[in-house]
């Protein structure tokens, strides 16, 4: 009999195998990304749940550092503030927690990374729609099924799996591969 520790490491695995797939797309991210940061942007991550906490941690790799020591870029995750997501959710409901910011916070020029495991979530749908229509750039991050998300974004990463712990693997992953471009780059100029 399989362990459940074998299947999913097999099934992580199978996920992993067909990653590389989507290294012209994270590049063209990069590409954007660092252009935003050059031109005085911001990049705007957002997500629920486990994706909330990668919209976190990947903002904070580009605040911080990643591997480099260098100055901090300008990143925020629209997840952070306590009082904002409760006061905005009690006021105009949870659907808005992430579009009033971006209403607030986004620019033209600026970079929105859209972390949703199915796509369609309606607060992360929200701001997208919004971040759209601001001139900025949505970079959607969800799971291989069509989404919404997806239909609405420049850019798609779209992790190949339908199991939300191997989406959100394959999205922890490849922001930090996004880090290290941005750093890498933005670092030798």
């Amino acid at each position: 009999m399989t362990s459940r520790f074998q299947l999913a490491l097999a099934d992580h695995q199978s996920a992993l195998s067909q990653i590389s797939a989507l290294e012209p797309e994270l590049d063209r991210l990069a590409d954007v990304c660092i252009s935003s940061l050059r031109a005085g942007g911001k990049i705007i991550f957002c997500g629920n749940g486990g994706s909330s906490c990668d919209a976190d941690h990947l903002a904070a790799e580009l605040v911080g550092r990643f591997q480099l020591d260098r100055k901090g870029w300008a990143a925020i995750s629209l997840a952070t503030s306590m009082a904002g997501l409760t006061a905005i959710a009690n006021d105009y409901g949870f659907e808005s927690v992430f579009e009033r910011q971006i209403e607030a916070l986004g620019r033209p020029g600026d970079v929105l990374i859209a972390i949703s495991t199915s796509g369609k979530s309606p607060n992360v749908l929200r701001a997208a729609t919004l971040a759209k229509e601001f001139g900025i750039h949505v970079s959607a991050w969800t799971g291989q099924a069509p989404s919404p998300l997806a239909d609405l974004s420049e850019t798609k990463i779209l992790a190949p799996s339908k199991v939300t712990a191997r989406v959100q693997e394959m999205h922890i992953f490849l922001g930090h591969v996004l880090c290290d471009l941005i750093e890498t780059e933005l670092t030798a100029s």
